[in-house]
């Protein structure tokens, strides 16, 4: 019995510690919750409405952003295109000797300059040689035949001749006057002048050096020319081929659904990587008159003012067509117009310059650091024109929260 009672206040006395321990976690505890709760700051009100789609901002944050006033501008309709700058083949000359022979000189080289007229090459032409001689052989005839006439004119009058002799006398002095005229054609046709040509019947010597002029003025843009080549007339390669530098071909396959804005004598700007702050001018000379099946892409050429010689064949171009005058539309500066992650496009709206309404908007064109807007801004309406990427940043941050 004693040792039911002793076993019983050791239970009891176990329970009772038990108790105390367990108040003295719960109070501890329960301190600690409180004292968490009094140490957490109160939640700050939110600056951005996600339903309403606007952001708050302070003064300070105002003062770092620029609001500007949308505006009307006139906008160029252009369309744009790819491609490359050839010579302008209308202008592209290959300069073929018009009789055949050996070159003997050939001095000048790819990049040179030439005026029209300037030898280009010398050959030494057998065909020159043979109407050199057949000219001496007919001033010879001609010469002979004046005597003879002279003579029997003469004995007509002192009557020791006849008259059909001083006919027969004047027939072959006349044929013999229009055989010399017709060889001293032949040799001014090989380029030789007047003077050339007088030369050589008062020396009664041959020169078979034909001269090979430029027939325009440009550059050497091809030679294959060599002393001793042999050359016939249109025999290629041409010895030389020169081109007029001053205009250049821009040439661009446009898409099928673009084929209907092009029309002949458009002008046309045109810019290349390697002068990226240049602007070339020009005008559409060239649509094509079909539409390629494979590319589905129609060619338009145009002529491109080059008085500087800048510009290169094959260099990649870049050129813009205004289609149609200039068109009236609300813009803003290109900086306020936002691409969203979905790849709409927004801008950012106020009335008293803190707080900022996001706007979806239909874009155009842009040019000259302006973007035109074609529906959902008005004239006047004030938009973020600096700092619209911070108030879109900072919407979607708390969108995403």
């Amino acid at each position: 019995m004693a040792f039911r009672i002793k076993h019983a206040g050791l239970t009891a006395g176990i329970a009772a510690v038990a108790v105390i321990a367990g108040g003295a976690w719960l109070l501890t505890h329960t301190g600690g919750l409180r004292s968490a709760k009094a140490a957490a700051p109160a939640a700050a009100p939110s600056d951005v409405d996600v339903a309403q789609q606007t952001v708050d901002i302070s003064e300070k944050q105002a003062g770092g952003l620029k609001i500007q006033a949308a505006e009307e501008r006139s906008f160029r309709v252009v369309k744009n295109a790819v491609g490359s700058i050839d010579f302008n083949q209308n202008m592209l000359v290959q300069a073929f000797t018009t009789n055949a022979g050996r070159i003997v000189d050939a001095t000048l080289n790819v990049g040179d300059s030439v005026t029209k007229g300037q030898t280009l090459f010398t050959i030494d032409s057998p065909d020159l040689l043979q109407s050199e001689s057949s000219l001496l052989a007919a001033a010879g005839v001609l010469e002979l035949q004046t005597r003879t006439l002279n003579r029997v004119k003469q004995l007509l009058k002192t009557g020791g001749g006849a008259q059909k002799d001083v006919d027969q006398a004047t027939s072959d002095q006349q044929t013999a006057e229009g055989n010399y005229k017709a060889a001293r054609d032949a040799v001014r046709i090989f380029g030789k002048t007047e003077e050339e040509v007088d030369r050589i019947l008062a020396d009664r010597k041959v020169d078979s050096i034909l001269r090979v002029p430029s027939p325009i003025s440009g550059q050497i843009v091809a030679r294959s020319a060599a002393p001793g080549l042999y050359v016939q007339p249109a025999n290629a390669p041409a010895p030389y081929t020169l081109a007029d530098l001053s205009t250049m071909w821009m040439i661009a396959n446009v898409i099928e659904t673009d084929a209907p804005a092009y029309r002949l004598g458009q002008p046309v700007a045109v810019t290349v990587p390697a002068y990226p702050d240049e602007v070339f001018r020009g005008t559409v000379t060239t649509l094509g008159v079909n539409i390629d099946p494979g590319t589905h892409r129609q060619l338009v050429r145009s002529v491109i003012e080059d008085p500087s010689h800048k510009l290169r064949a094959g260099m990649l171009a870049t050129f813009s067509i205004e289609i149609d005058g200039p068109k009236a539309a609300v813009a803003v500066p290109s900086d306020a117009v936002v691409r969203e992650g979905d790849g709409s496009m927004t801008v950012w709206v106020t009335t008293d310059r803190h707080r900022f309404q996001r706007r979806a908007v239909k874009v155009g064109l842009e040019q000259n650091g302006w973007r035109q807007i074609l529906e959902g801004l008005n004239a006047g309406d004030l938009v973020a024109s600096s700092g619209a990427i911070f108030l879109s940043n900072k919407f979607a941050i708390a969108a995403t929260g």
